[in-house]
């Protein structure tokens, strides 16, 4: 028999989500006519339709493929260049910051992004994370190798968490010590809290002076709705020298079943080999993805492309509208109702104290067998998300509407 990874027997039981729709599922099984009234507002998936931009787009792309002429087959696996070009001259040059398109690369979406970046890392790192923290931060570090085994609190020796709370605004503080690599995600999954330009120049500070390259997940920067808050890491000065920035268009492109996701790593962005010199990190991601990855299908990167057109960004716009409008029903609702309430600002994603004491997990099922709502419990996102919920924005008006209603009941 082949060995196995053993890596994967330190995991929880269950990936948080797949937990979430276990326990969902047994209760419509047993539930028939209160299943009929279930609206989910627990896993960050989109629900309105493609923009018409991005659907022209693809639809032209599919005509294309069927030409002999005009068909592609196997793509450049760092992205084609017309999306690229695009990334680099709206994202980032049009706002001053020095992005070339070729630090840019193209992929499925930025959740498999800020796992495989893992690859080109090796053992012996330490690394950082926030509490709460998206999952698969800590779960692809298990799966790697990088961390010991969990405690009765889930937290893995080998990682060093920053704890997120109401006192420091659920923005982590910077770490007492050196750390080799730290991961950011502002605005924060899951919850909420969007990072000032000051607290990020104090991060770029802290790295640059210890030698920490930041993994920084700009998945929902489309959502802040402040001038004054920093979209990219970039506008960091010397941020190119320590960080490296994950985006998608999942969230504000509607590309959750899509998949298209980008990674930059700036050319001069330099990690450590064990004889003590600098190697550049740039060609080691490319040639990861070249040899792990076979390109984002152009059909999808023309739809991406869209995005950047006039009538793209006017039906973006829309949707971020639409979504941050719900944001703010389901964050006026929580506290009428009486509970503590963070981010949903610039962020679509609610965070919410648990009421009457009780845990992450009750509150999950007195949502779904009281209300019929589904929502996301905090513990799921580390020790110190017990005792909230995070409640996602993503949903149609009608049924945020109705989410408030049954909140505002149940509470």
């Amino acid at each position: 028999m082949a060995y196995i990874n053993e890596n994967y027997n330190k995991l929880k039981a269950g990936y948080l989500f797949p937990e979430i729709a276990r326990r969902v599922k047994a209760f419509t099984e047993a539930n028939a006519e209160a299943a009929k009234r279930l609206i989910r507002c627990g896993i960050g998936d989109v629900t309105e339709a493609l923009p018409e931009a991005v659907r022209t787009a693809m639809h032209k792309a599919v005509d294309e493929m069927g030409d002999r002429n005009t068909f592609r087959g196997y793509g450049p696996e760092q992205g084609y260049d017309f999306l690229r070009n695009a990334i680099a001259e709206h994202d980032f040059k049009s706002r001053g910051l020095n992005i070339e398109a070729d630090e840019i690369f193209i992929s499925d979406g930025s959740k498999c992004d800020t796992g495989n970046i893992l690859d080109i890392f090796g053992a012996g790192n330490k690394i950082a994370i926030t509490d709460p923290v998206y999952p698969v931060y800590v779960d692809t570090n298990v799966m790697a190798g990088n961390t010991g085994d969990a405690n009765e609190a889930g937290a893995y020796a080998g990682l060093h968490y920053l704890k997120c709370t109401p006192e420091n605004g659920f923005v982590a503080d910077i770490p007492s010590e050196p750390v080799d690599l730290a991961y950011l995600c502002y605005p924060n999954n899951p919850t909420g809290a969007v990072a000032t330009r000051a607290q990020l120049e104090a991060w770029v500070k802290y790295a640059l002076a210890n030698g920490t390259t930041l993994l920084y997940d700009a998945a929902y920067e489309a959502f802040i709705r402040d001038p004054e808050l920093p979209r990219s890491i970039y506008e960091i000065e010397g941020a190119r020298d320590c960080a490296i920035e994950f985006r998608s268009f999942s969230k504000n492109g509607g590309f959750t079943g899509v998949r298209c996701g980008i990674v930059v790593i700036p050319k001069g962005l330099m990690g450590k080999t064990k004889a003590g010199g600098k190697q550049a990190i740039h060609p080691l991601w490319s040639r990861r993805h070249s040899t792990k990855f076979n390109g984002t299908s152009y059909i999808v990167q023309r739809g991406a492309e869209a995005i950047y057109s006039p009538e793209g960004k006017a039906q973006v716009k829309a949707l971020i509208e639409h979504y941050m409008g719900n944001a703010t029903l389901l964050v006026e609702a929580c506290k009428k109702a009486g509970l503590a309430v963070y981010g949903g600002v610039n962020a679509p994603y609610v965070w919410v104290g648990c009421p009457n004491g009780l845990t992450s997990w009750q509150m999950f099922d007195k949502m779904l067998n009281e209300a019929n709502v589904v929502i996301t419990p905090g513990s799921g996102f580390g020790s110190a998300g017990e005792g909230y919920f995070r409640i996602s924005a993503f949903n149609s008006r009608s049924n945020v509407e109705e989410v408030c209603r049954r909140i505002a009941a149940l509470v």
